[in-house]
């Protein structure tokens, strides 16, 4: 911001910048003020020292309601300048902390910026007087109340309302002190004016007018001013690109309110953002949109502006955001008290908030947006793009909005939908490579294998569509094949695991899983669920006795069309042939394949060729009939899952060795016995048909039960060491991000040709980058019942991130290559945890680590941890 002040008639709303600052050159009483630390290095080496004056309130009543009475009573601006005995001489002076401003003569002022532009060679000679947009009169009252204290008064009779608006924002001291330097001896003519006057016995509180030109000096104006030329060098050019940014400015903390570390990794972010920094230390407030429906009344963009001028001042004392929580707060209520948040979604609220509160289209056209209809990609992706900008214009969209490109694929007809939308940042997923290794036990349901248990390994925050995949691999299922996954306890299946996308975390260690083999053509019909209890002998001290107990793992298969108590026998005998000692084997075996490798989903084959796995067989391999101990018996297919092969003497057995019993799915209640005779013992089928079976004592003798009687649980976790597996690239996430899949269940698309609802496939491209492209690393995962948190190690580049090869836009383009510049970190979990954020400072050359208050160097090679949460990249 810099102002004209002058003493002679001030020019008109329309007068012309540079007309103005010329006539206020020609005036010999004609003052400017300036930046302060702009003007200490471009004045003149024999320029007068200048004396400083501290900008405070003047006094009002303490009590708030009190103080709200006397504003509305009194709403004229009214400050106290009180002379301070620092000078500030040739060299320069010390401004001290807060917003300083330099009155000089309007002829100094119009030779040095003449020296200043010859010296970087502008060729259109910009000052001042050349950003004559923001220009605006100002009238100033000035009276001496004491011998080295003057009153400012700004009075909205002598000024537009707008005008005193902004003069309200000028001199605003609540969130930072204002210091003036009179370079021009205006003061002092003032004051001894004063002191002719009382010496001829007038009154002493005369007001004398100033009256003021105000330039709003806008970011482009400051960069010339600045030099921010890169073919300029030198002082100027690194110190003034803006305001207030020079030596240690910038290197300020921010105090933790209680819990709002995530807040301030945040905020110190955003307020490091070089483009933003330029424009909130500009004259930002005169592109505030208070009309806007969707955004804040432009209350966000004036916080976060003052927030960012109080870190970017050479003062190091931290800063408390109190007022800019309050505003949070205030808006976005899921932020209001002292929990821990996500600093993303605090940073998706501030971009959005932000980008309404400064969008400079007030009434916003309505575009629907059409299809592309064989059109090339670039015409459409061009007219979405120009669809956006007309509904949304300011520097958020300048600096943050990219495209990319979403092309929906039908799986029935084919059909295609291409759309072209704005993101602000990208959400990438992390490619774990932390593993858990989980034991599941695979039955037959036709009777034609011995159950196996196996080890395989699947990514620690998985889903059940990972464990299938991975155990279908490892029991080498067929083609014709289908796994049913339940969790059992208490010697019945609680839960049928058929959701794919519930997480395996879901899962605990001490569970206990059974798969089950069921033929495609039998994957949606009933079923019959036999759980079963045995006699078992006891021994105690006195004697030798035998007790019910039931067998811990559930049995499972297909109910055939007719159901009868015959049937259910028959299918129950068929699924205990694996375990007949009869049948010549000796025992069955244990746990085939836990004792091998585990079965990596990473790779898709069992980790070494001498695994026991490789000893399973196809069962439409001729010669597998017979298997070894350690293998898994295939003894017949499915085709003859229900041909009934027991001998009639062997029936009459049967009939004395089980019983069978109805019982309800929670296997309470009385049971029900079913006579083996009975034709119809059921009204209707129920897709699960629950069996309990007794064995009588000398059934026990004709059977192995050992996989019956232990199930093994699942292993407790095993994560692979950060240093060697647990790391991915920036790339690899992109990638993730990038390639097609499938839409879930729950996002179910359209099908204009097919008129209903498909789960297409999704792929999405990069088509447009912004200029400061900011990666969201999704590192937390919600279920309805855990929270977690994935603690990989992503390498990204902190120069040259290359992104050339990931535009599907191949038409010329800006550079695709970003240079890394801030980092908010969470370290811990996901109950708590802390945020920080590292930032390369520009003016000193390096990184430094943002801790809440705390603000210390850093050194490159630590900026890269594990605790990388969203990574601030600009362009190069």
């Amino acid at each position: 911001m810099a102002t004209a002040a002058t003493a002679s008639r001030p020019a008109s709303a329309s007068t012309s910048g540079r007309d103005a600052l010329a006539a206020a050159s020609s005036s010999p009483a004609a003052v400017c003020l300036v930046p302060f630390r702009w003007w200490a290095r471009v004045r003149e080496e024999e320029a007068a020292g200048g004396v400083r004056y501290a900008a405070t309130a003047a006094a009002s009543p303490s009590y708030y309601g009190l103080r709200l009475l006397h504003s509305f009573l009194h709403p004229d601006l009214v400050l106290r300048l009180e002379r301070g005995d620092g000078r500030a001489g040739g060299g320069g002076g010390g401004s001290g902390g807060g917003r300083s401003y330099a009155l000089v003569p309007a002829d100094e002022l119009s030779r040095a910026l003449a020296r200043q532009n010859s010296g970087f060679g502008l060729q259109n000679k910009h000052s001042f007087a050349g950003d004559s947009a923001g220009a605006y009169p100002l009238v100033l009252r000035i009276s001496v109340r004491e011998t080295s204290i003057l009153n400012l008064r700004i009075s909205k009779k002598d000024n537009p309302v707008e005008n005193y608006k902004r003069a309200n924002k000028i001199f605003n001291i609540d969130s930072q002190p204002v210091h003036v330097w009179d370079f021009s001896g205006q003061t002092n003519l003032i004051l001894m004016n004063e002191w002719n006057r009382l010496h001829d016995c007038c009154h002493a509180d005369q007001e004398n007018l100033l009256e003021v030109q105000v330039y709003a000096m806008s970011d482009s104006l400051t960069s010339k001013i600045g030099g921010t030329n890169k073919e300029n060098s030198g002082d100027v050019n690194h110190l003034d690109r803006s305001f207030g940014r020079y030596g240690s400015a910038g290197l300020i903390g921010l105090e933790n309110l209680g819990n709002t570390c995530f807040m301030n990794s945040s905020i110190q972010c955003l307020a490091h953002t070089p483009k933003l920094v330029e424009y909130f230390l500009g004259d930002y407030t005169r592109n505030i949109n208070q009309t806007n429906p969707l955004g804040l009344n432009g209350e966000l963009a004036l916080a976060f502006g003052e927030l960012s001028r109080s870190l970017w001042t050479t003062d190091r004392k931290p800063v408390a955001p109190h007022r800019f929580k309050e505003k949070i707060a205030c808006f976005a209520p899921q932020f209001s008290g002292f929990n821990q948040h996500d600093s993303q979604e605090l940073l998706a609220f501030l971009l959005d908030g932000l980008h309404e509160d400064l969008n400079q289209v007030k009434c916003k056209p309505y575009e629907e947006a059409k299809d592309a209809s064989g059109r090339p990609d670039e015409e459409v992706a061009d007219e979405y793009w120009s669809n956006h900008l007309a509904r949304n214009d300011s520097v958020i969209v300048d600096t943050c909005h990219g495209q990319y490109k979403s092309t929906l694929t039908c799986p029935t007809c084919s059909k295609k939908s291409v759309t072209f939308d704005p993101f602000m940042y990208l959400s990438l997923p992390v490619p774990s490579t932390a593993k858990r290794t989980m034991t599941v036990t695979v039955f037959s349901t036709d009777g034609s294998r011995e159950p196996c248990s196996y080890d395989v390994n699947v990514p620690k925050f998985g889903t059940l569509s990972d464990l299938v995949q991975a155990l279908s691999i490892a029991c080498l299922l067929g083609d014709e094949e289908v796994l049913l996954v339940t969790e059992v306890y208490n010697n019945c299946i609680i839960r049928y695991l058929e959701e794919p996308s519930d997480s395996v975390s879901l899962l605990r260690d001490g569970d206990k899983l059974a798969a089950y083999r069921l033929p495609k053509k039998y994957e949606k019909s009933p079923l019959v669920v036999f759980t079963h209890q045995h006699f078992d002998k006891h021994s105690s001290i006195d004697n030798v006795t035998t007790q019910k107990k039931e067998f811990e793992a559930p049995l499972l298969a297909a109910l055939p069309e007719t159901v009868n108590g015959l049937s259910v026998q028959d299918i129950y005998l068929k699924l205990l042939n694996p375990f007949r000692l009869s049948k010549g084997a000796s025992s069955p075996s244990g746990t085939a394949g836990s004792n091998g490798d585990p079965v990596d989903l990473m790779d898709g084959i069992p980790s070494d060729s001498d695994s026991n796995f490789q000893n399973i067989q196809l069962e439409d391999d001729p010669e597998s009939n017979n298997c070894s101990t350690n293998e898994c018996e295939i003894r017949k297919g499915p085709s003859e899952l229900y041909d009934v092969g027991t001998a009639d003497s062997d029936k009459g057995a049967n009939l004395k060795e089980f019983e069978f019993y109805l019982k309800n799915d929670r296997g309470d209640g009385q049971q029900q016995k079913i006579d083996i005779n009975e034709v119809d013992f059921l009204e209707t089928v129920p897709s699960r048909l629950h069996v309990n079976v007794h064995w009588q004592q000398n059934a026990s003798r004709q059977y192995d039960t050992s996989m019956l009687n232990n199930l093994p649980e699942i292993h407790k976790l095993e994560l692979i060491s950060k240093g060697t597996e647990d790391s991915v690239a920036l790339h690899g996430c992109l990638e993730a991000f990038l390639k097609e899949e499938p839409l879930g269940p729950e996002d179910m698309w359209y099908c204009p040709c097919c008129k209903k609802h498909q789960q297409a496939m999704k792929k999405l491209d990069l088509w447009r980058l912004p200029e400061v492209l900011v990666i969201h690393l999704k590192r937390f995962s919600y279920t309805q019942f855990t929270r977690n948190k994935l603690e990989t190690f992503v390498d990204f580049p902190t120069t040259d991130l290359d992104l050339s090869s990931y535009i599907a836009d191949k038409s010329e383009q800006p550079s695709s290559h970003y240079r890394l510049y801030a980092i908010s970190n969470h370290y811990g979990n996901m109950g708590g945890g802390h945020y920080t954020a590292s930032i390369y400072h520009e003016e000193g050359k390096g990184w430094y680590k943002f801790d809440d208050d705390c603000v210390t160097p850093m050194s490159e090679d630590s900026i890269k941890t594990s605790a990388a949460y969203v990574l601030f990249y600009r362009r190069e």
